[in-house]
């Protein structure tokens, strides 16, 4: 458990720390809105970063382990997000640190860095854009103040980034940041047609996010100016 300071007082969430020998780093993993820590997609996905030798710390926001079904104040998951990453430092001391989230876990940790929170590289598996079916909503507002690498994995079905070129021009828009399209892929990266279990599908995506990582080691921008 992780204790994490919120101006009510502190609360503690779960942790699920899982470190590799002789890892090239740690990935910190934030869940859904509608999902923990411990949905098979994001299990199956970590499993798949273990096998490119990185470490996988994944975590609930308050909210989860308070059982609620709805995302508390953002300032909270901003508040946690900071929590896991200085717990991953201390684990893990001098290693690199990439903050990873599903959907809103990812826009938080976009947040969280805007706001400060260093980390070598972000990765977004499946950033919510808009409100599916309200483009004149976006969420992009901070994300030009991110500095770090940004990976924005995406599904060309999404109804979450709708139209795409939306989110095309959401990206230009940031300091250093490419897309990974999903062809086919919906918000949970589901393919029409293609019947695969979550944990297979999160797995699936897991080589593209070490191949980021590895890039972002070596120095290498992820968009060239």
């Amino acid at each position: 458990m992780l204790e994490v300071a919120l101006p009510s007082g502190p609360v503690s969430v779960s942790l699920a720390w899982e470190p590799v020998d002789g890892s090239r780093g740690v990935i910190a993993i934030a869940h859904g809105a509608g999902a923990g820590m411990d949905h098979p997609f994001l299990r199956g996905f970590a499993a798949g970063l273990r096998e490119r030798d990185l470490a996988t710390l994944r975590f609930n926001f308050p909210y989860v382990e308070a059982g609620r079904r709805m995302p508390g104040p953002a300032a909270h998951a901003i508040l946690t997000w900071n929590a896991v990453v200085e717990w991953a430092r201390v684990q893990a001391p001098g290693a690199r640190v990439w903050a990873c989230g599903k959907s809103y876990g990812g826009r938080m940790a976009s947040m969280a860095v805007a706001e400060g929170l260093q980390v070598d590289g972000l990765v977004y598996l499946g950033y919510p854009l808009h409100p599916p079916g309200r483009p004149e909503k976006p969420r992009v507002e901070h994300l030009p103040a991110v500095a770090p690498p940004q990976l924005f994995v995406e599904g060309t079905n999404d109804p979450f980034v709708q139209p795409l070129s939306q989110l095309e021009e959401a990206v230009a828009s940031c300091q250093d940041a490419r897309i990974a399209w999903i062809d086919g892929g919906g918000h949970s990266f589901e393919v029409k047609g293609r019947k695969l279990p979550a944990d297979e599908v999160g797995s699936a995506l897991a080589p593209l996010v070490a191949d980021f990582t590895e890039e972002t080691a070596q120095g290498r921008s992820a968009r060239c100016p």
